[in-house]
């Protein structure tokens, strides 16, 4: 069974490595598409520019409609065909047809990436995601690095049909994953720290804004400035974002976890640096290598971080399209934000010089939010685990898991029968409907129970209570 999975896992990852390869390569932002410009002597924006609005779109909205496991079926198919038609106008010069290609495509490429968080949930357990996130990437830029260099050293009408290629393999293999036919989703997250997952996103959601705005404006800076070293450039992009997928895997392999703060505290030193050596060198080959390695090595951290903790946070829903799909959908909006500002900066004539120094204010933010966010995300994800735990102890057991640590103040009879509520994972909603009271009056209670605790939230209460509850099992 186990070695069923395995090869299952194995399936899903080469899925989406090469249906991500196809989107990366052509669609959003790809060099396909504008070699396929630079061929037809076309300057069409507009075609970019909606297919990354209409694939945000597809990404946040799929999982309010996809709610089983044959409808992510549904969408990966729909994904292929419509992409596989859609793509053949931009064979011939552009026209109406690159339009609504362009936003048809785009659309249903956000509902498949949204969609493929089923089986990421359900093919990798969560000891996988990291390295099922770090599989997925490195082989989708490993492709991507094959598609761009035939689409500008040979034509970007072989490099379309590569991408074509990957798209068609991709269905294949998505074909052959396992389903749950009869398996159904909620349109709402699970009872279990629904309030607390929220918060943990929203930031989540936020710093992942915040990198992707920088990393479009680091480009709008350093891509003009190296426009010189093109040969260079279209290869060597990929090569140092792969190097920072595989040794971070081969480190949680390792030791066995991840110690994502550090590894996001070195990614912001090395986009600093980054920075600094793009300012203080000249444009040479070697400068080149310095920049594009630093910075591009930083990006493989960041995005390996988001996407593990998207990930881990999957186990927190019952639907996980829907939260893949916000999680990613804050990706797309922070480049098309950052390809926004980067145009803006543009047309008011900026430096990159000064581009690079709006780019390092936004890393400043970065650095600002980056404390709070990780003791949020490990706060949720330890509770998570306790409260696992927790359901399957005995009732006396259960006590003794509360009673091992007191309040500052004891509680009152109701705020007990709250907290054994919290305890079980329910919300204030749930609480206050069981209760047969308002939902402020819980929040009250609630509110109480964090002051005699000295905590802030349900994560807090819940590891300070949990914490040592095995050597009560």
């Amino acid at each position: 069974m186990r070695t069923t999975i395995g090869k299952s896992r194995v399936l899903s990852i080469a899925a989406f490595s090469l249906l991500f390869a196809y989107l990366l390569s052509f669609l959003f932002e790809g060099r396909v598409m504008y070699g396929l410009m630079a061929h037809f002597g076309a300057n069409a924006p507009l075609v970019v520019t909606l297919a990354m609005v209409s694939h945000l779109a597809g990404l946040f909205s799929c999982g309010y409609f996809v709610k089983s496991p044959g409808a992510v079926r549904k969408a990966l198919l729909a994904y292929v065909s419509l992409c596989a038609l859609g793509s053949v106008p931009f064979f011939f010069p552009p026209g109406p047809l690159w339009l609504v290609s362009g936003i048809v495509c785009g659309f249903v490429a956000g509902c498949a990436v949204a969609a493929w968080g089923y089986f990421f949930k359900t093919l990798s357990t969560k000891a996988e995601r990291l390295r099922t996130c770090a599989d997925c990437l490195a082989g989708t830029y490993i492709l991507l690095s094959v598609v761009n260099l035939t689409s500008s050293r040979v034509s970007p009408f072989i490099g379309l049909s590569l991408s074509m290629l990957c798209l068609l393999g991709g269905a294949l293999c998505a074909w052959r994953l396992p389903l749950q036919p009869n398996e159904q989703w909620t349109s709402k997250t699970r009872t279990k720290l629904t309030g607390d997952l929220k918060k943990p996103l929203f930031a989540l959601c936020g710093f992942i804004l915040i990198l992707t705005i920088n990393s479009g404006l680091m480009y709008q800076a350093v891509d003009p400035a190296f426009a010189q070293l093109s040969w260079l450039t279209s290869w060597y992009t990929e090569l140092p974002y792969i190097a920072a997928l595989l040794i971070v895997r081969r480190l949680s392999l390792r030791t066995g976890r991840t110690p994502r703060s550090t590894l996001l505290y070195a990614g912001l030193g090395l986009l600093v640096l980054s920075f600094l050596a793009f300012m203080l060198t000249s444009r040479s080959v070697s400068a080149y290598l310095i920049v594009g390695t630093l910075m591009v090595f930083a990006f493989g951290i960041f995005d390996l971080f988001w996407w593990s903790i998207l990930g881990e946070m999957l186990d927190f829903t019952d639907n996980p399209v829907k939260l893949f799909g916000a999680g990613l959908s804050a990706n797309v909006l922070g480049v098309l934000l950052g390809r926004f500002m980067g145009e803006g900066f543009a047309a008011m004539k900026l430096s990159s010089a000064n581009i690079t120094v709006t780019a390092l204010v936004v890393i400043c933010v970065a650095l600002a939010i980056l404390p709070p966010l990780n003791r949020q995300l490990v706060l949720l994800l330890k509770s998570h685990a306790y409260l696992t735990a927790y359901s399957e102890l005995p009732d006396k057991g259960r006590q003794k898991a509360i009673t091992a640590i007191q309040p500052l103040d004891p509680l009152t009879e109701r705020e007990s029968e709250v907290l054994g509520l919290i305890l079980e994972g329910k919300s204030n909603k749930v609480i206050a409907a069981e209760s047969f009271v308002t939902e402020n009056t819980i929040k009250t209670h609630v509110k109480s129970i964090f002051s005699k605790y000295g905590v802030a939230s349900r994560a807090e209460l819940i590891s300070l209570l949990l914490r040592n509850q095995i050597r009560y099992t």
